[in-house]
């Protein structure tokens, strides 16, 4: 026996039915969909639930309100920039993403107050958390808040005033 000799046996391959033509061949009249009735006269979603309220609809969907001008800051500890940085050292930006604890230098960042530190450095940031700030005073060294980074909205609508004229 070969592959290109195997055939399917006699009555393996049967015509598809041909519904709704003509009471000759066998399923005119109601082309099988019996009398009367919802089935019988129209097509019914797959979740359709008999006019009870559907569970695509019960079920909770997207709820909450999403920020189209939010800034995600970066955390990053004040131990983290007693163990990669000298004292007397400059913390900024640029330094941050040199030490790779940020991933670039326009990367947003917060400095927060977990871990300890115990050399004096200058640190600038966008933002300071207030513990923060005491912990780098207290360990002599001072701190600079830059300007935050500017906002940047996805969608025209949420300008407001921008080449109105208002």
């Amino acid at each position: 026996m070969d592959p290109h000799t195997l055939r399917q046996p006699p009555g393996a391959k049967r015509p598809r039915k041909r519904r709704g033509r003509g009471d000759g061949s066998g399923t005119g009249t109601y082309a099988g969909r019996g009398l009367k009735g919802q089935k019988a006269r129209g097509k019914i979603p797959a979740s359709f639930e008999g006019g009870q309220m559907p569970l695509v609809r019960r079920l909770g969907h997207r709820r909450g309100f999403r920020n189209p001008t939010r800034i995600e800051f970066r955390a990053v500890n004040v131990g983290d920039l007693a163990s990669r940085f000298e004292a007397g050292a400059r913390v900024d930006a640029a330094a941050l993403a040199a030490a790779r604890l940020i991933d670039d230098a326009r990367t947003p960042f917060k400095v927060l107050a977990r871990g300890e530190l115990d050399r004096a450095l200058t640190v600038a940031a966008p933002r300071l958390s207030a513990a923060a700030k005491g912990a780098i005073e207290n360990a002599g060294g001072s701190w600079e808040e830059l300007q935050p980074p500017e906002r940047r909205v996805r969608n025209r609508k949420h300008r407001r005033g921008e080449g109105t004229g208002a």
